[in-house]
């Protein structure tokens, strides 16, 4: 079995994004803790099922408009902390998705190199 951090096709970056997500038939809020073009991790204190489907709300830094996920799925859980992957985001919301990670992306290359 290949482990879930060597599957992953894309960069993840570390953020802390307030979020509220919402699957039938529960809502909830939590920190969304990273974030890549095809997913997230989100810490929370309410309990989630491994397998749900679920809209995300991610209230985004010096921006007007939240980042609307339409159709995320839950596909880890462990802990207080669980994995989404995005399924359906609306043109607008990917755009500004992509934004965001090419903005983390640029960030991540200025950091000093470790000696």
């Amino acid at each position: 079995m290949i482990h879930a951090l060597q599957a992953r096709s894309t960069d993840r970056f570390p953020v802390t994004y307030p979020v509220v997500f919402g699957g039938a038939p529960f809502v909830g809020e939590g920190i969304l803790t990273d974030l890549s073009a095809s997913g997230c991790a989100i810490a929370c204190d309410r309990t989630v099922l491994s397998g749900s489907y679920v809209r995300l709300h991610v209230l985004m830094p010096d921006q007007a408009p939240s980042l609307a996920i339409e159709l995320g799925k839950i596909r880890w859980v462990k802990g207080c902390m669980f994995g989404v992957e995005f399924i359906r985001l609306p043109i607008r919301a990917h755009q500004q998705l992509d934004q965001v990670i090419w903005t983390r992306f640029l960030r991540s290359l200025d950091r000093p190199a470790f000696t």
